[in-house]
């Protein structure tokens, strides 16, 4: 008996995730084609000294992370010894994970105490820091491209927010963003795993680039789009794209399980 065609799901995450997210997408059943669609790159803005500087002084109250990459490129900037003192200085503060993956990482360098939102989103960590923040001094350090509504939210909450950016986002250029294009208006895509804005945002740049941004819409909205977060689904929806799933939780495993419910 022949072995049953698995569904192939495009996976656009950075490279440093492709590993992790082609072997749960195959646990899954789904046959994974990759092609990056967003690339980190570390930076550090004028913002970053002074963060450092108040968090090893104790004169922040809060420190957010809003991913796991916000933790990492922030301690790529540090030597050793800054790096001893910073993760101890931020044991002494309220440290807030979006989810489950930057907890993992915060537990990796020793802080077990993280706060973790109900509602993995940065509305979910507004709705959980507002009563308590007020006069109190907030950090975040995450991407040049985090949704302004964090920083709005906490502020009319009363806090003081200071944000440094840590690591920036672009679009990759090559081969395999060529054919997960090419294959998508082939009708060879059965499902379409969106993790970020602007992921969607650099896979439409690629149809346009292929002239074909109009027909894309057609080939996606024939098959199964899935959406982390009501944002990336706003995103999909500018760009005339139906998300058809958009799981309760903010992860990847959740999006694979919720597609893999609606095929």
């Amino acid at each position: 008996m022949a072995e049953e065609r698995r569904p192939v799901i495009a996976i656009m995450r950075p490279e440093s995730y492709r590993e992790k997210s082609e072997v749960l997408a195959q646990d899954y059943g789904f046959e994974p084609l990759y092609a990056p669609m967003i690339r980190l790159e570390g930076m550090k803005d004028e913002g970053f000294e002074p963060f450092l500087q108040r968090v090893l002084a104790g004169m922040s109250d809060y420190v957010i992370f809003t991913s796991a990459n916000g933790i990492t490129f922030t301690l790529d900037k540090l030597s050793e010894t800054e790096k001893k003192n910073f993760i101890k200085s931020l044991k002494k503060t309220r440290i807030i994970a979006i989810g489950p993956n930057t907890e993992k990482e915060l537990l990796k360098i020793g802080i077990d105490n993280s706060f973790l939102p109900g509602d993995y989103s940065s509305e979910g960590i507004v709705e959980a820091l507002c009563p308590e923040v007020k006069g109190k001094t907030v950090e975040l350090a995450r991407s040049a491209f985090g949704a302004k509504v964090l920083i709005e939210g906490l502020e009319k909450c009363g806090a003081i927010v200071n944000e440094t950016h840590v690591y920036t986002l672009s679009i990759p250029e090559g081969t395999d963003q060529k054919e997960l294009i090419e294959r998508t208006l082939a009708g060879e895509v059965d499902a379409f795993a969106f993790t970020s804005s602007m992921m969607v945002k650099g896979f439409m740049k690629h149809a346009k680039e292929m002239g074909s941004e109009e027909t894309i819409k057609e080939s996606l909205n024939m098959a199964v789009v899935g959406a982390i977060g009501t944002p990336t689904g706003n995103t999909l929806k500018k760009y005339g794209i139906n998300a058809n799933v958009i799981p309760d939780e903010f992860t990847f495993e959740a999006l694979l399980k919720a597609i893999k419910n609606q095929l």
